[in-house]
C-alpha cells in the first residue's frame, strides 16, 4: 500500500514532565527498591491498612518480631520473591511467553513467593492469540540491540516489533523498511485508535502486524507501584510525523488506574502515546522533520547495528504506575503495531520490571544517564 504524504501540524513540547509524578531514583541494589513506607504512627514499624503494622489482614509487613525491620519478607511481600536475574540463556525465538516475562525481569515464583506471573500469552493488539510463524517474529529475546544498547538488568531483554524482533545478524530478521506479516488489519485495543495531542486533526489507520505479551500477575501485598524500562525505535522518522501511518506502543493495565480511562500507562508529559509523535525521540541526527525541530541530544550511536540507522529512538525510558489493590491480580498487555499498513516498522525493548513499596503515579520519563 502506497504511503500518503505527511502533514505537519500540532503542538510540539520542548520539555516533558509527567504531571504530579514523583519518580524515585533508581538504585543498583534490589533491596533499595523494596522498602516499605516509613513509620507513620511513631511506633517503630510501618503501617498498612488500618494503621497498625500489618496489611490489615494479619500479615506482618515489618518482616521482624516487634516491628524492628523495614523490610517485609513474609510470603506475599516483595522481598519474598526474586526481582530480576532469571533471564540467562533464553533463545531469541523463545516460544514460551513465560520466557518473555523472565526477559523483562519478572522472576518470582507464585508457589513460593506468594506473588508473580500466573499466566502469560503472546497476543495481538486486542489481546487475541498471536497466531502464525510470521507474526511470531514480532517477539524476541535479545542479549543486546546493536553494540551500544544492552539490557537494563540481567542478560537479555524482551523485544516487540511490528516487523521482526531481531538484530540484523539474527535468523528471521527482515529490514525495518517494511516487512508486512499479515495482509489483514488487526483489531484495536479498547480506546484506540487514540490520536496524539501533538497532532490535532490527524486520524491514524487500523493496526497491522501487531505483536504483544499479556501477563496476569498476582501483585505483592506491600506493592504500591510498578515500573519498567522501555526503548522505542521507529523507522517512521523522519518522513512520517503526525501521519495516519504512525506506529504505536502501549502498556495496558487492568484494572485501569483511576486517572487513565484507556488503561495505557506509557505516555509522555503531553499525553502522547509512545510513537514518533511522543516527545522522547533523542537518538537521531539533529534535524527539522515534519515542521518540528529535533535536537537529537543523544546522537545516533544507539541506532548502530540495529537496522534503524538513519531513523530514531528514545533511548531508555522508565514507566511507573500505581498498584491500587496490593495482593490482587492485575493484567498488563505490552503491545506494538503499525498503523494503516504493514511497512516502515517500529520496535520496543522492554526490561527491568520491578514492584516497589513506594507510592508511584502513572507516567514515563527518560532514565537518568
Amino acid at each position: 500500500m502506497a504511503r500518503l504524504s505527511w502533514r505537519s501540524v500540532g503542538i510540539w513540547g520542548a520539555t516533558f514532565v509527567v504531571a504530579g509524578a514523583a519518580v524515585a531514583a533508581c538504585s543498583a541494589s534490589a533491596d533499595d527498591d523494596r522498602r516499605v513506607r516509613a513509620d507513620d504512627d511513631d511506633d517503630g514499624g510501618t503501617s498498612g491498612v488500618g494503621g497498625d503494622d500489618s496489611t490489615g489482614s494479619g500479615i506482618d509487613l515489618t518482616g521482624g518480631v516487634g516491628g524492628g525491620s523495614t523490610v517485609c519478607t513474609d510470603v506475599g511481600c516483595i522481598d519474598a520473591g526474586v526481582q530480576g536475574g532469571c533471564d540467562q540463556g533464553i533463545n531469541v525465538a523463545a516460544a514460551d511467553p513465560m520466557d518473555g516475562a523472565r526477559a523483562m525481569g519478572l522472576c518470582a515464583d507464585v508457589a513460593t513467593a506468594g506473588w508473580g506471573v500466573t499466566d502469560a500469552r503472546w497476543v495481538k493488539a486486542d489481546g487475541s492469540p498471536l497466531d502464525g510463524a510470521q507474526l511470531a517474529l514480532g517477539h524476541g529475546v535479545l542479549p543486546s540491540f546493536g553494540p551500544n544498547v544492552l539490557p537494563q538488568e540481567g542478560g537479555t531483554m524482551l523485544a516487540l516489533s511490528s516487523g521482526t524482533a531481531r538484530q540484523p545478524a539474527d535468523a528471521g530478521y527482515e529490514p525495518v523498511s517494511g516487512y508486512p506479516k499479515d495482509p489483514f488489519p488487526h483489531v484495536s485495543p479498547p480506546g484506540y485508535p487514540k490520536e496524539s495531542p501533538s497532532c490535532p486533526g490527524v486520524i491514524t489507520g487500523d493496526p497491522y502486524d501487531s505483536a504483544g505479551l499479556e501477563l496476569r500477575i498476582k501483585t505483592p501485598i506491600n506493592a504500591k507501584s510498578l515500573r519498567f524500562n522501555l526503548n522505542f525505535y521507529t523507522y517512521e522518522f523522519p518522513i512520517y510525523i503526525c501521519d495516519t501511518y504512525n506506529d504505536f506502543f502501549v502498556a495496558l493495565m487492568t484494572p485501569k488506574p483511576v486517572d487513565l480511562p484507556d488503561g495505557n500507562i506509557s505516555f509522555d508529559g503531553l499525553g502522547n502515546t509512545i510513537s514518533v509523535n511522543a516527545g522522547f525521540l533523542e537518538v537521531c541526527l539533529p534535524q527539522t522533520a515534519g515542521g518540528k525541530n529535533f535536537p537529537c541530544a543523544l546522537g545516533a550511536a544507539e541506532l548502530s547495528g540495529t537496522g534503524f540507522e538513519g531513523a530514531a529512538a528514545t533511548s531508555w525510558l522508565e514507566t511507573t504506575a500505581p498498584v491500587e489493590n496490593p495482593g490482587e491480580e492485575i493484567t498488563l498487555r505490552f503491545t506494538i503495531w503499525d498503523s494503516g499498513d504493514g511497512v516502515l516498522d517500529s520496535t520496543t525493548l522492554l526490561d527491568n520490571f520491578r514492584f516497589d513499596a513506594e507510592e508511584g503515579t502513572s507516567g514515563t520519563i527518560p532514565v537518568p544517564r
